[in-house]
């Protein structure tokens, strides 16, 4: 990887073409997306682009494997990023949530994504395609919902470990 260029993204979404379907190294492709998986607990924004290589592990293509070769890339590009950890004075919850309308070409369902704070770092992020199709409004309602039930369980589990938690939840 010391030869390659950086890239600006993690992954670069093309169709599969039938001539590239030839078969890649199998071992080595697992181990990489492994180690990508693993990588994923520190740096969210690959995480999208490895749970689409994820798809291949059981017959990775060479198509499959520039796909790992670009996550690296991009990796190789942004090695001071990542998710970092400080004290913080704020005792409070946020919840960011976002969704897309018919965000996927091929059945037109919303992705939700939400990502929770406590203290003022980052603990808990997800995205995931909803099941039904949605209008614009139901599919911010959905992930409005998802993320109050996900800071409405932090904040039951922080008062579990005896961690005071007075403040509002922020919801944004």
């Amino acid at each position: 990887m010391l030869g390659f260029k950086a890239a600006n993204t993690p992954i670069e979404l093309v169709k599969r073409s039938e001539e590239e379907n030839v078969a890649a190294d199998k071992d080595r492709y697992q181990s990489l997306v492994g180690k990508l998986i693993y990588l994923t607990h520190t740096r969210p924004d690959i995480g999208f682009a490895v749970s689409m290589v994820s798809h291949s592990m059981s017959n990775p293509t060479e198509t499959d494997m520039r796909n790992v070769n670009r996550i690296l890339q991009y990796l190789k590009g942004t090695l001071s990023r990542g998710l970092y950890l400080q004290k913080n004075s704020n005792r409070g919850i946020g919840v960011y949530t976002n969704s897309d309308w018919a965000g996927c070409l091929s059945n037109r369902k919303s992705t939700t994504r939400y990502c929770t704070f406590v203290c003022g770092n980052m603990v808990t992020w997800r995205s995931k395609k909803q099941s039904l199709v949605a209008s614009n409004a139901e599919a911010e309602f959905k992930v409005m919902a998802y993320g109050i039930w996900e800071g409405i369980w932090l904040k039951r589990m922080l008062n579990e470990i005896r961690i005071p938690t007075n403040y509002t939840m922020r919801i944004l």
